[in-house]
């Protein structure tokens, strides 16, 4: 139980005085696992379950979100499977060129630095899919393209396990699979008696761990693309999204467990240290390559640039396939140590220029071409705003509340802004003039402020982070109207008055407001 305090005290330690300066708690835990295991504390054999089950539940609430057609978009299969061969090809030649110019690698053999290129190839989904739902981005065209290019490098990564491994699926995998979709309709029948308390989460847990993580394992396939492929067969649910949000908990405090695990690969010497650095300049031309096959695909360059720095990482699988490659000769012990800080590395790298993303994608915009528009993705292209007076960016609850609000209460025409694009179809289906756009994007600021008819803008957005993105784009631009936004605590409303909102509600005062007004209304007017 000591050693279980330890670990508590640190990892808590570091991740709040990684959130105290303002870097995501992530970078502390990550920092928590290389001093555990520099201080010589007993790596606890649980931290490799929890770390397993964490990226289980993860990748079971990425396929609650996801739309199998996005992987059939040419932007996801065609960009991703280039940006694979790319950057192994590219960083085995480069890793090549090094080794030609004097440095010394273990093992120098073609085959080594073309394995390390390959295992360098994958960007992380567990990082990756936490910055999007921190962002609220999730369900944003960028988002959605980084989520499916994810998938697919799993499947690659998977596929690549399973050859290289000496164990063989069984037979029972192929009636596992062969029962995966009756399980899952049986499933759905209980799920929706069962309300949105605690066995909700608990149902979540359960589909995602034993359908999917247990009997994929067990029968000798990878668990983690069970656990990918019943939350795609759930996905239909109307209760998709509750059930994702309902274990967002659970998966975030069984993911500390990952990010902890990965200070225990090893204590790195100064050379291996440096030679993380060097893996770590690969990232660069890994991201160009992507952004510049996304604006092939069809995307504009904002949108090519954003998915591309959102994939500007290593991803977990590098440690997976090279712990493998260990075992089985391929790799000598320190690249697994090399690639372990690399990993660490870019996540570091990634999430501080991820956190300040709108800024850095405006400076490398001039840097890639922009797709001719008749051949632009059909999300991706210019909006009309012209029409609009009031804006109200984010359509959920609040979002839908104030528009009906302003709608109903004066002669302004009134537009939404969603950024999930099935939500905006099923609003506008329902009457409400939703255009489908990204509130945080400059250019969607630019057109607002172009018109010079938008007299007030609204923001309704669910993540206070997303509000903030999208005001720092409102100053940028020549916007002249007045802001309102919404807030869920007193600090939130007081820094976005700092920032210049002219009207900041918080979002539960609020509610109780109202509640009083109709309540006060149902006494003087009982009738009504």
């Amino acid at each position: 139980m000591t050693t279980v305090a330890v670990y508590l005290v640190v990892v808590m330690g570091l991740g709040a005085f990684a959130h105290v300066i303002r870097l995501p708690p992530l970078l502390g835990f990550l920092a928590a696992g290389f001093i555990l295991n520099g201080l010589g504390v007993q790596r606890l054999d649980e931290l490799e379950l929890l770390s397993e089950l964490g990226v289980t539940l993860l990748l079971f609430g990425i396929g609650l979100k996801l739309d199998l057609r996005t992987l059939l978009g040419k932007e996801v299969w065609a960009a991703g499977t280039i940006h694979m061969a790319v950057s192994a090809v590219g960083g085995a030649l480069m890793l090549w060129l090094m080794m030609l110019a004097g440095l010394e690698l273990a093992g120098e053999t073609p085959g080594t630095v073309f394995l390390v290129a390959f295992a360098l190839s994958f960007s992380s989904t567990v990082l990756v899919v936490k910055i999007l739902d921190e962002r609220g981005e999730s369900n944003s065209l960028y988002g959605r393209v980084a989520v499916g290019i994810l998938v697919l490098q799993d499947i690659a990564a998977v596929l690549y396990l399973t050859i290289s491994s000496s164990h063989l699926p069984s037979l029972w995998a192929l009636l596992v699979l062969a029962l995966l979709w009756p399980v899952t309709r049986l499933a759905r029948v209980l799920w929706s008696r069962l309300g949105h308390g605690e066995l909700l989460a608990l149902f979540g847990v359960v589909m995602a761990l034993v359908p999917g993580w247990w009997a994929f394992t067990v029968t000798g396939l990878k668990g983690d693309l069970g656990a990918l492929l019943v939350g795609v067969l759930l996905a239909s649910h109307p209760l998709a999204r509750d059930l994702a949000k309902s274990i967002l908990t659970v998966k975030d405090l069984l993911l500390v467990g990952f990010f902890v695990s990965i200070g225990f690969y090893g204590l790195p010497s100064v050379e291996m240290l440096v030679m993380a650095v060097i893996l770590c300049l690969l990232i660069p031309m890994q991201s160009a390559a992507m952004a510049a096959t996304l604006t092939l695909c069809g995307l504009r360059r904002r949108t090519a640039v954003r998915g591309a720095l959102a994939l500007a990482n290593y991803s977990e699988f590098a440690l997976i396939v090279g712990s493998t490659a260990v075992v089985s000769g391929q790799l000598d012990d320190d690249w697994l140590v090399m690639l372990a800080c690399a990993v660490a590395l870019s996540f570091v790298v990634s999430t501080v220029l991820n956190r300040r993303g709108s800024m850095i994608t405006n400076a490398l915009l001039r840097a890639v071409p922009e797709a001719p528009q008749d051949k632009l993705h059909p999300e991706d292209r210019p909006l009309d705003l012209t029409r609009a007076d009031v804006l109200v960016m984010g359509m959920g609850r609040v979002g839908t509340a104030t528009y009906d609000e302003f709608t109903a209460t004066t002669s302004h025409k009134v537009v939404g802004l969603e950024i999930d694009p099935l939500r905006a179809h099923h609003l506008w289906g329902r009457g409400y003039d939703v255009e489908n756009a990204d509130a945080t994007d400059a250019d969607v600021w630019d057109r607002i402020s172009a018109t010079g008819h938008v007299k007030i803008a609204v923001l309704a957005m669910p993540f206070h982070d997303a509000n903030l993105s999208a005001l720092k784009e409102l100053h940028h631009s020549d916007f002249a109207g007045r802001v309102a936004a919404v807030a869920q605590y007193e600090d939130q409303v007081s820094e976005l008055e700092k920032l210049g909102v002219d009207t900041v509600i918080n979002l539960y005062s609020g509610a109780g407001l109202a509640l009083a007004v109709e309540a006060q209304e149902d006494l003087e007017y009982p009738d009504n």
